[in-house]
């Protein structure tokens, strides 16, 4: 055989090797942070049932704001890439502590928004006299843990740009478990009650934070990086997370829409709505860990000025992305009856999920497609092309959402809008992708 004819073979051999060995550890730290809510919500529900509705309602305030700010993983991501492709890391490690300055003074900024406007928030969810109390008590505390919460974020970015997946899983876990001791300690140990878990989660936030910056330091002195603040640097990291914060937002606007859509339409529709996205969110996490991978190794390739390596690797796992969506599809399909049971027992929710658990199984390889060109051109730095797809996207979908309960369909109609979403996400990603505009190469975009 020759070398000619092995190429091919050996280079998708060594992307497939690169993908792996950076989406499966992404995967474990993707699905462990889920874990830290879930831990408070076990503990914090033997309290009693007003502690667990004020927990619910913070935490949706916490995540939701923590959420707008997942560009400073992504920016930072591609941007470090790219610098680590082109052989300069002292640079790369320097344009991750802009990420992380900047993850910190918009952290300030939200304690000092939140602080004072927690009681404000909790009422504009509607929450319940007995369960305001608690759920300002945790918003305010859990707030002043959001600095480490991002300095997590950007942190992240700065190790997935160097190539490092590993890490963060590594982190992720020890903060699992720190997060869940302290609850139990301080919860019943110290019978601080709902405070308790607040405090402690916002301990182990500020550990896992500061196990990043002690890595990310030991790196910037190993490679003579500075580490005071840069003025310049950190407004060049907003303005490349700008276009990606309006990405950001209209993705959770998508959700929103389609969750005041299923509230209209009954009880036992919202009621199987919130079951179907949570599995959707998890479906994400898999497909989400190859858009992670996407990231780092386009980013890397661009920098080292390969636009052919790259050009390879995004078919790659463009491949990976459809044929991974296939298998969790069949999975769905295959599964419903089996894991509907564990949610619920009410038949009228039943018979709302199985029809659109299908619908949702069915699009499972149109995700696949979607998440890793979202990677893949995240990794480039396309920011400005990505926020424009989403709001495209978003002014699609809003209509066909809202006629859905306007002409009698039902969740699965919704669903079959929300597929739609995916859709023209898809093709607005493969025009892009297809069109070789988003290759820019060099340390900079």
């Amino acid at each position: 055989m020759t070398q000619a004819s092995t190429t091919p073979k050996n280079g998708r051999r060594q992307h497939d090797r690169e993908i792996i060995a950076l989406a499966v550890p992404a995967f474990g730290a993707l699905v462990a942070e889920p874990l830290f809510l879930m831990a408070d919500s076990a503990i914090i529900g033997h309290l009693g049932t007003p502690q667990l509705a004020g927990l619910g309602i913070a935490a949706a305030l916490l995540m939701t704001g923590v959420s707008v700010f997942v560009f400073l993983a992504y920016a930072t991501t591609a941007a470090v890439a790219r610098r680590v492709g082109a052989g300069d890391l002292q640079s790369a490690i320097r344009q991750g502590m802009d990420g992380i300055w900047l993850a910190l003074l918009l952290g300030a900024a939200v304690i000092v928004v939140v602080l004072p406007s927690a009681p404000w928030l909790v009422d504009l969810f509607g929450a319940s006299d007995t369960a305001a109390p608690y759920a300002i008590t945790y918003l305010r505390i859990s707030s002043l843990g959001i600095p480490a919460m991002l300095v997590v974020l950007a942190s992240t970015g700065v190790l997935r740009g160097l190539q490092d997946t590993k890490t963060p899983l590594y982190v992720a876990i020890g903060g699992f478990t720190a997060n869940a001791a302290l609850n139990v300690g301080l919860v019943y140990g110290a019978e601080l009650g709902i405070a308790g878990s607040a405090w402690g989660t916002v301990i182990a936030q500020c550990g896992m934070a500061a196990v990043y910056l002690r890595v990310v330091v030991r790196g910037a002195r190993r490679h003579g990086a500075s580490l005071r603040p840069d003025a310049a640097g950190i407004r060049a990291s907003a303005q490349a997370g700008v276009p990606l914060l309006v990405r950001t937002l209209s993705l959770r606007a998508v959700l929103m829409i389609a969750t005041a859509v299923a509230a209209r339409l009954g009880d036992a529709d919202v009621a199987a709505h919130q079951i179907i996205l949570s599995l959707w969110s998890l479906l994400a996490f898999a497909l989400d860990a190859i858009a992670i991978a996407g990231q780092a190794i386009i980013g890397r390739y661009l920098g080292a000025n390969d636009a052919e390596g790259a050009q390879e690797a995004c078919r790659r796992m463009v491949q990976w992305g459809i044929v991974s969506g296939v298998v969790l599809g069949v999975l769905v399909a295959v599964s419903r009856p089996l894991f509907i049971p564990l949610f619920t027992s009410d038949q009228v929710v039943r018979d709302a999920l199985l029809p659109a658990l299908l619908v949702v199984a069915v699009s499972q390889p149109i995700s696949g497609i979607v998440f890793v060109l979202d990677g893949v051109l995240m990794g480039a730095g396309d920011g400005p092309y990505l926020a424009w797809a989403m709001l495209a996207t978003l002014a699609v979908f809003t209509p066909v959402a809202l006629l859905v309960p306007v002409l009698g369909g039902g969740l699965t109609a919704l669903w079959w809008a929300m597929v739609l979403m995916m859709t023209v996400r898809m093709v607005t990603l493969w025009v892009r992708a297809r069109s070789g505009r988003w290759i820019v190469t060099g340390a900079t975009r």
